[in-house]
């Protein structure tokens, strides 16, 4: 898996917070842009979030490129709507090689990972001989498995960006999203650092698990007996 931020508006924290003063200022943003200082920036961060005040949040957009990741994690990434989503296609692209990836529960058991490695190689040899026979690609990558890897571009603001991490950063998240969105904020942390310490599963912000059972890290609202 390979994760780069490669563009993002510039000074995201200063743009949610001159976005935010701007509501209740008499003048305009430029203005405000050159007043605010560093502590102004840390302390209306702060309590946007305390107060649920979000909508400036989505003044600040990260593009991520994404790569190696496997088809059965995009199509959990692209149920995210409030984002943009550009996918290599395998309608177009023809996969002379089928870069796959092998969870690891399968890693760490030698033999059903050869047997996974056979199934998906055989998958692939199916593909190339309908390709061979002149089976359209769009067609042919009928028969390839989930496993099959892939590469995006995503584009995301930070507010969805908060909030997708509070799903998928929980340890009872599937393992190669968390580990995705693992890797999407050790990149934001480069360029936004208060904006990446929000990027927490939702328990830490509840105080409490609001799923049945609870991953450890907070009890449920029944075990608090909320």
């Amino acid at each position: 898996m390979h994760v780069a931020l490669i563009k993002y508006t510039p000074d995201p924290e200063l743009t949610i917070a001159v976005a935010a003063r701007l509501c209740y200022s008499s003048i305009e943003a430029p203005r405000i842009m050159e007043k605010m200082s560093e502590g102004q920036i840390e302390s209306l961060l702060k309590q946007l979030l305390a107060s649920g005040h979000l909508s400036p949040f989505e003044h600040a957009n990260f593009t991520f490129a994404i790569g190696g990741i496997s088809r059965a994690c995009s199509h959990q990434l692209v149920r995210h709507r409030l984002a943009s989503f550009s996918q290599q296609s395998q309608r177009y692209v023809s996969f002379k090689k089928l870069p796959y990836v092998v969870p690891p529960t399968v890693e760490q058991k030698p033999a059903l990972k050869e047997k996974f490695e056979e199934a998906v190689e055989a998958a692939h040899r199916v593909y190339a001989d309908l390709l061979a026979a002149g089976i359209p690609a769009e067609d042919a990558r009928f028969v390839l498995p989930n496993a099959a890897g892939t590469n995006l571009v995503m584009t995301m603001n930070a507010r969805e960006l908060m909030h997708v991490c509070s799903l998928r950063l929980c340890p009872k998240a599937q393992w190669e999203i968390l580990q995705l969105f693992s890797a999407i904020k050790k990149e934001v942390e480069k360029v936004a650092p208060r904006i990446a310490a929000r990027l927490q599963p939702k328990c830490m912000q509840l105080g409490y698990c609001d799923e049945r059972e609870s991953c450890g890290i907070m009890p449920t609202r029944a075990e608090m007996n909320l």
